[in-house]
């Protein structure tokens, strides 16, 4: 059978459905962020508002709680970008990453002692139950080295050492988390021992296979060069995995005839499905869980340059009108007051804009949980 053409706008129903930004999960944190698939995390502020406008219930304490209890961890997993996952996923996405060559610690080419492939386990036990800040790790990593004097190329650690290790405390073996246990707003550079699946690393077919399903659940329909784009894996070993899969997966096509797939069972709302405002935070996943290319069904090709900043990589925060970029928005804090500022995109009208200023307004607290604060339309 020909596969059914989808809309834009049908896959667009399709991922707000998913992502909450419909109508709002109501499950327990960790259950959510199993759902929407693995959260961008490099920016700390942005946690909490990914959350916030996506599951009830969520405030400006949510987040760090469940991150000081371990129900959900923030790690280097896809793309080698920090991820805020469950423990019982990271397993699976840390073997993706280390299968797609992302999980190297060394920089340079130069030829390292065997004992070097013995570095990692080191560390994994040395901050096996206690999170170790990154003056204790580098104290540890010296020490090694002197232990070991010729299992670590010259240049590699010169190259280490003028980065302070950061490359090496960045790997899927560790997760992060603070050394005296209480998380702020920023990402700590404090790193602890990743969870520990009780059977070992799953293979990496099944760990391809496991996170495939997760993009499906989170953000399909999509496609290969979708899901190749958000693991960082090559697009022939997803492409292969989906072509051996297609009698358990619905099928697809896109406007311009690339093979989609799906959860059978995956929620695909018709076109005609309300959808209220939203505000997506700093690197919202949902702007960079598809190819380049075909992000159309969430950004409009005429506002990507508007949200991309690409002269520091920066993914602005934005905001959705009738589901899709209609703007984008920005928090500044000064010392007596924090302003939020909208700033569309394209010409809104009087109701959709005090939509926009109330949902603000109702994100305001979990931004800034004390002090003064209030919302600004630009433009």
């Amino acid at each position: 059978m020909t596969p059914q053409t989808l809309t834009d706008r049908e896959l667009n129903r399709a991922l707000l459905a998913r992502q909450g930004l419909l109508e709002r999960l109501d499950l327990p944190l960790p259950q959510a962020v199993e759902a929407i698939g693995a959260v961008q995390a490099q920016y700390g502020p942005a946690l909490p508002v990914a959350l916030w406008t996506r599951v009830r219930g969520v405030d400006a304490d949510s987040v760090r709680t469940a991150l000081e209890q371990r129900t959900l961890v923030v790690g280097t997993l896809l793309r080698r970008t920090l991820h805020l996952v469950t423990p019982a996923e990271h397993a699976a996405y840390a073997a993706v990453v280390v299968a797609a060559g992302d999980d190297t610690w060394r920089r340079t080419r130069g030829e390292s002692d065997a004992a070097a492939d013995r570095f990692r386990e080191g560390l994994t036990e040395f901050a096996g139950s206690v999170a170790r800040s990154p003056e204790e790790v580098t104290d540890w990593i010296e020490k090694w080295v002197a232990a070991h004097p010729q299992a670590i190329d010259a240049g590699e650690l010169e190259f280490q050492r003028t980065y302070k290790w950061r490359p090496f405390r960045s790997t899927v073996a560790v997760t992060r988390s603070p050394a005296g246990g209480v998380w702020d707003e920023a990402v700590p550079e404090g790193v602890l021992a990743a969870p520990a699946p009780a059977g070992g690393p799953p293979a990496p077919e099944a760990a391809l296979h496991d996170v495939v399903h997760r993009h499906l659940r989170a953000f399909g329909p999509a496609g290969a060069a979708d899901i190749a784009q958000w693991t960082g894996m090559k697009v022939t070993p997803v492409k292969a995995l989906l072509k051996s899969l297609e009698g358990r997966l619905a099928v697809f096509k896109d406007e311009s005839g690339q093979l989609l797939y799906d959860l059978p069972d995956a929620p695909r709302p018709p076109a005609a499905e309300p959808a209220p405002v939203r505000l997506l935070p700093w690197f919202d996943s949902t702007l960079l869980a598809y190819a380049p290319k075909r992000r159309a069904r969430i950004l409009p090709p005429e506002h990507r340059d508007a949200v991309y900043a690409k002269a520091n990589l920066q993914l602005k925060p934005t905001f959705l009108v009738d589901g899709t970029v209609a703007g984008v928005w920005s928090l500044d804090r000064k010392r007596r007051e924090a302003v939020l500022t909208l700033t569309p995109l394209e010409e809104l009208s009087r109701a959709v804009t005090a939509e926009l200023v109330a949902e603000a307004e109702r994100l305001l607290p979990v931004c800034v949980p004390d002090g003064p604060a209030r919302v600004v339309v630009a433009g």
